[in-house]
């Protein structure tokens, strides 16, 4: 039989007391009073009745299995919420949800941990508020993770956890910042609309996307580059907007529902992506969308120096106008014809035979190539040190 209240004053002590008997916890507008914390099962001084409680010991470690739907929706939880272990022995407890674990518009007015849990189930904190430090540190979410319009108003602790289903934090305020740090996303992410009101930066180092081929990390980047413009980290709101608009540009290149699609359906959104081509190469991969300015120089100076091979070879016919003859140059000479037509100042102390088409056409694509890539080049490096 479900142990359910609406609209009452319940004790953490009874709530504690109907999970070691087995039973459904559903609780409704309810305001639940002192510390809400699974370690007080395990202190003889509480003479709480565990004889019912799935409970196993492995190396001075206790796992508590809770096999049935708890369900705690727009409550007030007074005191600390504690569903893990103390924080002096973060081992000594991991606790097991089977089923749904719902905490949809509560609001924790404590501390509130639930490190090292496994949710086999939906883990619901929809809507909630958390006033004080929220750990949600090394957790398995087995199921959906959904903490939609949640807002904390301490630090959020999410690092180690690991997301094996969708991991939705729309429209999620991180008050004074964040943890994101080892934190591994396996299916649908979804941070749009997620905000910080402080100046601080969520930490987010070997933070890993395995669908990143879809484009799911953009929403998370975008969220990262404007607590960093709000925080005057320039640097690093160029490193999140250049991982944003890769994660955009693997998205278009997709679209919606990929993974649903038929075969047939697969290769033909593969030949509607060959648009996106253009930008790939330009874009991402050679102008990393204005924030790796060398390599627009490395391509420089590699087309300067394979054009100069060029230029240098049997292959090409050169006029120096020291010797006023047509014939194969030196490698010097070549990489400095290359060199003064790449960057279009053409001395005219040597040009290409005007009989011979192929080297006069790669004179024309160096040049063009040079106008571009200065171009390329200005643009990226007063973006990228110019900000603020």
């Amino acid at each position: 039989m479900a142990f359910q209240r609406k609209n009452q004053r319940v004790s953490a002590t009874d709530i504690l007391q109907e999970i070691a008997n087995g039973q459904e916890i559903k609780l409704n507008g309810c305001t639940v009073s002192g510390e809400l914390d699974v370690n007080r099962l395990f202190v003889g001084e509480e003479n709480f009745d565990t004889s019912k409680l799935d409970v196993s010991v492995r190396d001075d470690r206790k796992t508590v299995t809770i096999a049935e739907r708890i369900e705690f929706a727009s409550c007030t939880f007074e005191g600390n919420v504690c569903l893990a272990p103390p924080w002096e022995k973060p081992n000594a407890l991991e606790m097991v949800f089977k089923d749904d674990a719902i905490f949809n518009s509560s609001i924790f007015k404590g501390q509130t941990r639930f490190s090292r849990a496994m949710f086999d189930g939906i883990a619901g904190f929809d809507g909630c508020t958390f006033e004080l430090v929220a750990s949600f540190r090394q957790i398995e979410y087995h199921g959906a993770a959904l903490y939609r319009t949640a807002l904390f108003e301490g630090y959020g602790l999410f690092d180690g956890s690991v997301y094996s289903d969708e991991a939705r934090f729309t429209n999620t305020c991180f008050s004074k910042g964040g943890n994101f740090t080892k934190v591994r996303f396996e299916g649908v992410t979804d941070f749009a609309g997620v905000y910080s009101r402080s100046k601080s930066v969520p930490v987010y180092e070997t933070v890993t996307f395995t669908r990143k081929r879809f484009g799911d990390d953009e929403t998370f980047w975008r969220f990262i580059k404007q607590a960093s413009q709000e925080a005057g980290h320039y640097q690093l709101a160029g490193e999140a907007f250049y991982n944003e608009r890769c994660a955009h540009l693997c998205r278009r290149f997709h679209g919606p529902g990929f993974e649903d699609l038929s075969a047939a359906q697969k290769i033909g959104r593969y030949l509607i992506g060959l648009r996106l081509v253009p930008e790939l190469i330009l874009g991402r991969l050679l102008f990393g969308y204005g924030e790796r300015p060398i390599r627009v120089l490395v391509a420089s100076a590699l087309i300067i120096v394979l054009c100069a091979l060029y230029y240098s070879s049997d292959s090409a016919h050169i006029v120096n106008r020291i010797g006023e003859t047509a014939g194969q140059l030196e490698f010097r000479d070549g990489l400095y014809f290359s060199t003064i037509t790449f960057t279009t100042l053409g001395f005219g102390d040597m040009y290409p035979v005007a009989e011979h088409t192929a080297t006069r056409f790669m004179a024309m694509l160096e040049a063009l190539s040079g106008a571009c890539l200065m171009s390329l080049f200005v643009v990226s490096l007063a973006k990228r040190f110019s900000r603020g």
